[in-house]
């Protein structure tokens, strides 16, 4: 294995047979490979007309451990009922946390979600802070839920990592590290910030379609030329 870079990054030229990787070819390819696919659920709720900054954050939080399919279900029954922090706290939370019962930790993400949409309110004059430092200072919400609802809600760019982008970046060989957080660190340090956004966007639905954590299809990938397919035991 190849000494890693300080950030994280994976050095050396590229192995036989394989292309140097060039991260503007890979996004345009990305972009063929995932279109018509169902997109990542947070940016489906923003195409939609959810991409307020408040509506992302909920969105995301509900999104943690579990499936987007289950996440855009009832974002939508949600949010056809509370769309700001006001009316979200006049739900209360048994009323909140029946409508969320469908994803998982139900009433813990009710909570989380009263409490911070009453900060907001309070301590926020209603606006969703727009820093990580002042999103993650809520109950519940971490990096990759900051980082989504400063991309996809207030439009900055932030790089959200899910298992799905931690995954392939490391498989792509673009990084090499062991964990989210130092997947996030590395790709900020080596990927323009012109793809900040849109790395989550694409990665998402390029992981459950091609790039999959078992057997990937590697044979079809449009990235394969390039990728090193670094841990891949078994490909289809």
């Amino acid at each position: 294995m190849p000494k890693r870079h300080a950030d994280g990054s994976a050095p050396g030229p590229a192995p036989p047979g394989k292309q140097p990787f060039d991260i503007d070819e890979a996004f345009r390819r990305l972009r063929r490979a995932v279109r018509g696919r169902a997109k990542a659920a947070m940016f489906d709720l923003r195409d939609r007309g959810f991409g307020s900054p408040f509506e992302q954050l909920v969105g995301s939080l509900i999104s943690a451990r579990t499936r987007d399919e289950t996440t855009l279900e009832v974002c939508l029954r949600l949010f056809a009922q509370a769309r700001t922090p006001a009316e979200m706290i006049a739900l209360g939370e048994s009323r909140l946390a029946e409508i969320l019962r469908p994803a998982s930790f139900p009433e813990p993400k009710a909570r989380d979600i009263l409490e911070f949409s009453r900060r907001i309110q309070d301590e926020h004059g209603g606006v969703v802070p727009d820093t990580i430092e002042g999103l993650t200072a809520f109950r519940g919400v971490g990096p990759k839920i900051a980082a989504l609802t400063l991309a996809v809600g207030h439009g900055k760019p932030s790089i959200a990592v899910d298992v799905h982008v931690h995954r392939i970046v490391n498989r792509w060989g673009y990084v090499e590290t062991s964990t989210p957080e130092q997947t996030m660190h590395a790709l900020e340090a080596k990927l323009p910030k012109a793809y900040w956004i849109e790395i989550n966007e694409r990665l998402v639905p390029f992981g459950k379609w091609v790039c999959t954590a078992a057997s990937p299809r590697c044979s079809t990938c449009p990235l394969l030329p390039m990728c090193r397919q670094v841990g891949v035991t078994k490909a289809r």
